[in-house]
Formats: C-alpha cells, structure tokens, sequence
C-alpha cells in the first residue's frame, strides 16, 4: 500500500469515522441485549431506549416522525421493503404498474425487473441529456392501474439532483405513491419531508461515514405496504430480524456529524476538480447536470481512452476513483446510467466517476487533478484514436 492514498470512491462507501465507532463500542461490548422492554431486564431497556433515540435523531434529519422510519441492513434492502411491499400490498386493490426511471441504481431497477418477471409492468422512464425526469411525462404515463413511481433524489454516478417536489405532486395529484432513493443525498441535500411529497425514501449510513450494513426506510403514515420478510415482529412488524443496535447508533451519530460548512468544502473542492479537469484535459466532458448535483460528486467522460485505463493508473499513482456505479468493477457493460442520458458506449466506457468525502483535502485533489492530466495525455499518445 502507498505512503500516501486518496480515497475519492466516496459513493461507493466512505471511511468510518472515528467519533461514529467510539459511540458503537459500548453497545458491541457493554449493552447488546436484545432490544426488549418485555422481558424486564435492565440491559434489554437500555438497548431498546438508545434504539428509539437512534431513530428519533435520524428520522429528525428528514422532519419526520419516529415512528416513520425502520431500521433495515442498507440501501439494497430498503429499495426492495419499498417496491415489494407497495406492489404486495396494491396488487389486487388497485393495479400491477410501476414507474422507475431508466437511470435509477440496481437495488430498484433490479427488483422492478424482478417484479416484472412476477406479472407486473414496469414502465422505465426516459430521462434528458443532464438525467433529469420530466414531470409532465411522468404524468402522462400514470395510468389508473400504476401504484408506485421511483424516482432517485439524486442518480449515483452523475450526481444530477432531481426535482423531487414536482415529481411528488405529480404523484400526489394522480393518487400514486411515491418512492425515492436518497443514499447519495440524505445530509449532503436537504431532505424535508414535510415539504416534498413523499411516501417512501430509503437512505443508508456507508455514504456518510457510518457504519456499513445499516439503513432505513421512511414509510409515511397511513401508507399501504405489506410486510416482505417473513419471521418476528421487530420494527412495528414491519421488518423482521434482530435490531442491529450499534448500527442504529453509528448511523444517528454519523447524521449529527455532517455539517452545512462541510457539505460546502466538499463542494468547493468538486468544483475545483471539474474546472482543473475541464480546462486541461482537452475533450472531456462532465456528464450530469452542471448546477443542479449532490456536492460530493463529478463525472467526466474522457474521449479516446478507456476509464478503467484511467482507474488502473490512477490507482498505481496512489488514487482511487471508479469508472461508474460501485457495481461496474464486474461487468464490461457500459453504464446503463450514461447509455441513459444520450451517450454511446464509447462515453460510457471512457467516464470517471470522482467522489469527494469529509477526509478529502483540497491538496489532494490538486495532486488527483495533476495525475489525471497527465495520465490522460500518456494514454492517448498510445490510444489510436488519441491524436484524431
């Protein structure tokens, strides 16, 4: 391992902050009762009252109500809880059609495809150059048989920011419920659920520098969802499996740690990058929307060289970015997110995805700026295509 690594694959998972571990540990070693109020012993109250504080402190970040939101294992889990659970329980009361958007992450294009292959319709909304939907067809493809849209706050590897407000009031107008991902936004993008008609939003602890494996699901009030997995009746029956109490606390801790001055410096120096970047390394170009993306995010198609050329060389330089969404690094496909928004597969293959955590400094993405110019520039000298 380097002397010196810079992490900058933060959407993908960020590092564990310190002050998050320190607030677990007690409860891996001192309190790991079963959450319990039943059985009467003291350890067991413990673990159920820091649990409720947990989720009263999360479900304060998105103004919403404590008994709104469940603890789930991530950002997969919660997606899935959301879209089977609606389509359970609407079936046979209302309709089999969903709506998702052609650019959403694999936990809900994949289990609307896994719906689909269960008899139900699925429409995948086209979305515009920059990823953005448009509500005016989102509406005009709600039909009296759709019971669910999906619709990310923000897509996972251009970083373009959704009007989540406008394709909630579509949905709210056409009695449709709504659902959005917000694992790359919740902290970094204000979330509030009082305001934005939403019925569902799933987000997680990895992208903030909480622990992994813990997330949660925002079901709103009177939301018609039937309980997925099957077994004991943990999270008000509507999420079976024993609580994982230290998860719940790095998660509530990890939230009270970011900060609007924070979300600022990562911004800042995000669009440090995308003006180095841009300016200096002819025929790139920054995929997403300009303006309206989380802070912590750029992606930038390189023409005439392939992005997992540039990972390969920008990891042995000592940095870590990732050609897309965290699940690419198995698959020759080309982003599904790119091919979405316009591109070919030769935009695709050649994007890189640079993603800015709350350890980043703005000497070390100065220092990723001068490795990508010049790894850049040593690749098209041997690319065929690099001096057309």
């Amino acid at each position: 391992m380097f002397e010196k690594y810079t992490y900058l694959d933060n959407a993908s998972i960020t590092r564990l902050d310190e002050r998050v571990w320190e607030e677990m540990k007690p409860y891996f070693f001192d309190i790991y009762a079963i959450p319990t109020s039943e059985s009467g012993y003291s350890m067991g109250v413990e673990a159920r009252e820091v649990l409720e504080k947990s989720r009263e402190t999360i479900a304060q970040k998105l103004n919403a109500q404590t008994s709104e939101l469940i603890f789930t294992s991530g950002f997969t889990e919660s997606s899935n809880i959301a879209l089977k659970g609606v389509a359970m329980a609407l079936e046979k009361k209302k309709g089999n059609h969903i709506i998702v958007s052609k650019i959403e992450d694999y936990s809900v294009l994949n289990t609307a495809q896994s719906l689909e292959k269960q008899g139900f319709q699925v429409t995948y909304l086209e979305v515009d150059e920059y990823g953005l939907v448009d509500p005016d067809i989102l509406n005009d493809q709600i039909t009296p048989e759709t019971i669910l849209v999906s619709i990310q706050q923000a897509n996972q590897e251009i970083g373009t920011l959704q009007d989540l407000k406008s394709v909630g009031e579509v949905c709210n107008d056409k009695g449709v419920l709504f659902h959005t991902d917000a694992t790359h936004t919740f902290t970094r993008t204000p979330l509030d659920l009082e305001k934005i008609p939403v019925d569902l939003a799933t987000i997680s602890a990895h992208t903030i520098h909480g622990p992994s494996g813990i997330g949660a699901l925002y079901i709103k009030r009177g939301t018609s969802i039937s309980k997925w997995m099957d077994g004991g009746f943990q999270e008000s029956n509507r999420r079976a499996g024993l609580e994982n109490i230290p998860g719940a606390v790095g998660f509530a801790k990890a939230v009270t740690l970011v900060t609007t001055e924070e979300n600022h410096l990562i911004q800042k120096m995000r669009d440090y990058l995308i003006d180095r970047i841009l300016s200096e390394v002819p025929k790139s170009i920054l995929n997403g929307h300009p303006t309206k993306r989380v802070p912590q995010n750029a992606n930038i198609t390189f023409e005439y060289v392939e992005g997992e050329s540039i990972t390969l060389h920008l990891d042995m330089r000592g940095f870590a970015v990732s050609t897309g969404s965290a699940c690419f690094s198995r698959s020759l496909d080309p982003s599904h997110v790119i091919l979405g928004i316009g591109g070919d597969h030769e935009r695709a293959h050649g994007s890189v995805r640079f993603t800015i955590g709350r350890f980043t400094t703005p000497e070390e993405i100065n220092a990723a700026c001068d490795s990508v110019v010049t790894v850049v520039e040593n690749l098209r000298k041997i690319s065929p295509l690099g001096n057309v």
